[in-house]
């Protein structure tokens, strides 16, 4: 019993030792490399992507904690994305914040019908990025 006790003490503070991985999906390289700086300073590994039609291969390869999701892209926005892998296994289990100049009330509305866990308008502070993905890491 003590051994086993031992043993899950040791693993929880190795998972809270190890850095949260946070996927950043977003057409412009200025916004990924802005985010992956903040992220960095707060603590968390960050790895960006600028095709969302490449999110569940991320997914795949990085094993993200959380993912952040701009909605204006090419291709599939983020609003199609959010709802496909929400609706998706292993995927669904992945909290998703939208990270966007869309910031309506309506827009809002929409992405947490697509599934999203959070939302982060652009522009946005330090703070505002780092409380988003912490209060789902």
């Amino acid at each position: 019993m003590v051994l086993q006790l031992h043993f899950y003490l040791r693993v929880f503070l190795w998972r809270s030792a190890v850095p949260k991985k946070v996927l950043i999906v977003d057409d412009s390289q200025a916004e990924l490399h802005l985010m992956q700086s903040m992220l960095q300073q707060g603590g968390f590994h960050s790895v960006g992507i600028s095709d969302p039609t490449r999110i569940e291969e991320a997914i795949e390869e990085e094993h993200p904690n959380v993912i952040l999701l701009d909605v204006v892209m090419p291709l599939r926005n983020g609003f199609q994305a959010c709802r496909d892998l929400k609706s998706q296994q292993p995927y669904s289990s992945i909290p998703v914040i939208l990270v966007t100049s869309k910031s309506a009330p309506s827009d809002r509305y929409w992405g947490e019908q697509q599934g999203a866990n959070g939302y982060v308008s652009k522009p946005f502070t330090p703070d505002e990025l780092l409380n988003a993905v912490k209060r789902f890491a």
